[in-house]
């Protein structure tokens, strides 16, 4: 199996932008499709971004389109969020997560992930 380690969250002022990363050990990610998702105090946890095995194609939710972009770098076996012009309400914990059964849809639900990071907390103030 994959493991999954996110970095780079921290407090950050609304309008502000930070880059998430999500390094991977084990296996390679070049052939898994990749997942950002977010999970609020007393929330659920919710889609943010998703890559899939080629990087050719990308998928976001309406709450982060234009704002958010996920992005592949396969030699350095890591996957990344960049999140641009942050609202309070992207305060969360950030996950990243591999799928490895379907890797060439474009959109797939939260169970169609098998390997999950631990998190990263990301807190941007008004």
């Amino acid at each position: 199996q994959v493991q999954l380690v996110e970095s780079g969250g921290g407090l950050v002022q609304a309008g502000g932008s930070l880059r998430l990363s999500c390094a991977a050990s084990g296996r390679t990610l070049s052939s898994y499709a990749m997942g950002w998702f977010r999970q609020a105090p007393g929330k659920e946890r919710d889609f943010v971004a998703r890559i899939i095995r080629s990087g050719g194609s990308t998928y976001y939710p309406d709450s982060v389109k234009g704002r958010f972009t996920i992005s592949r770098a396969n030699a350095q076996n890591t996957v990344y969020l960049q999140m641009n012009s942050l609202k309070p309400e992207d305060t969360a914990v950030y996950y990243c997560a591999a799928d490895r059964r379907f890797p060439d849809a474009v959109r797939r639900e939260s169970n169609d992930y098998d390997y999950w990071g631990q998190g990263t907390q990301v807190t941007v103030s008004a």
